[in-house]
């Protein structure tokens, strides 16, 4: 268990108070519905005596009840908090614009709650949010065969230094290093708990991180490096697959990942990310069982530094991994989001397909 659950009092208080506190770590289940909410759902308060009150929404889905269409506990926390959700819907009606703060004061929301509700969910602010956002817009113009001058204008900057800065700082490279003819191609997937890059060839997936990911630009020079012709902008079919794959295991409907997947790396390394696909959703690892599950019982420090060092995110499951005592251990992508991960994970232990679903790395490039 991540959360120590409060008392029946408390919590029910909680759910009377919309207490968002609680938002993600508690869910009550209404015995005269059958179903189970947020602590934060608008609807009608039921009475004490009928409710029951759960940290994960496996135990709810065990215990028979079935989840509120109103306030959607199988999706993730962050927009059940108004302030995100309207700035996200604004977001998405207009991925171009530039924001300022006081555009957030033209929604009539307050600038400071805003930047801490999005620092909180996402480890970024909104304004750095709609930032990563036009880049995107731009990456995508690049990746469909646009220039770089249509590029920046596609992500709305109004300098062409300014948008290969910005570029650079995110992707760790200027756009026009990145070649249209490369065996490998570089594409952006949006997921809602961030962007991510895909690289692929035309077989294998070979890397996929969040952006925010503090090693991602010397992992994408390397890869740039070890290959001829660099890395290109474009769509291959892993990374399409990839991109199918990751919106059916967030919106709830699988956690199967059956993307082909290229990975480097020594035989060892190669051995704990094999190992860590095969822990079940919704289950966790510490170090020491997953080195124990490869056969060196000795070697848990080796463990975690191949779990740190694996280039394709979710799909080989480093977040799976915490520490020995219970606690979350360090993540590339952010402990913020290995928290969601997991939180979104508990849904899929009542319903995990064969252990060994979805296996088949490549050994290497191809």
């Amino acid at each position: 268990m991540l959360f120590t659950l409060p008392d029946h009092a408390t919590l029910y208080r909680a759910l009377l108070e919309r207490d968002a506190r609680f938002d993600g770590q508690a869910f009550v289940c209404v015995a005269t519905t059958g179903i189970f909410c947020r602590l934060t759902c608008p609807a009608r308060k039921p009475l004490a005596q009928n409710c029951t009150f759960h940290d994960t929404i496996g135990a709810c889905i065990e215990a028979g009840f079935r989840p509120c269409k109103r306030c959607h506990p199988m999706q993730a926390a962050a927009r059940a908090e108004p302030v995100i959700a309207k700035l996200l819907e604004a977001l998405e009606a207009d991925p171009g614009r530039r924001w300022y703060e006081s555009d957030i004061v033209a929604l009539g929301l307050d600038p400071s709650t805003a930047r801490r509700a999005f620092k909180r969910h996402f480890g970024m602010t909104f304004l750095d949010m709609a930032r990563q956002r036009r880049l995107r817009e731009g990456f995508t113009a690049l990746s469909e065969g646009a220039k770089v001058i249509t590029a920046q204008h596609e992500a709305s900057f109004d300098s062409p230094s300014a948008f290969r800065q910005a570029f650079a700082k995110l992707i760790g490279c200027a756009p026009g290093a990145l070649s249209r003819d490369a065996a490998l191609q570089a594409s952006w997937i949006a997921t809602p708990l961030g962007d991510m890059i895909a690289v692929s060839s035309a077989r294998h997936l070979h890397l996929l991180e969040f952006l925010d990911r503090k090693a991602l630009p010397a992992e994408l020079t390397a890869l740039r490096k070890s290959t001829p012709g660099g890395i290109g902008v474009g769509r291959l079919a892993p990374t399409v697959q990839a991109e199918t794959e990751l919106s059916a295991y967030f919106e709830g409907r699988s956690a199967r990942f059956e993307t082909p997947l290229a990975q480097g790396g020594s035989a060892f390394a190669r051995a704990v990310w094999q190992a860590l696909r095969e822990i079940p959703a919704g289950e966790t690892r510490s170090y020491s069982q997953i080195a124990e599950a490869i056969g060196q019982p000795s070697a848990s420090r080796a463990v975690a530094r191949a779990n740190g060092a694996n280039q394709i995110a979710l799909m080989v499951p480093c977040h799976r991994v915490i520490g020995a005592d219970g606690s979350l251990t360090g993540y590339g992508g952010g402990l913020w989001r290995k928290q969601r991960l997991i939180e979104i994970e508990r849904a899929y232990a009542p319903q995990r397909g064969p252990k060994n679903a979805g296996l088949g790395i490549s050994p290497g490039p191809a």
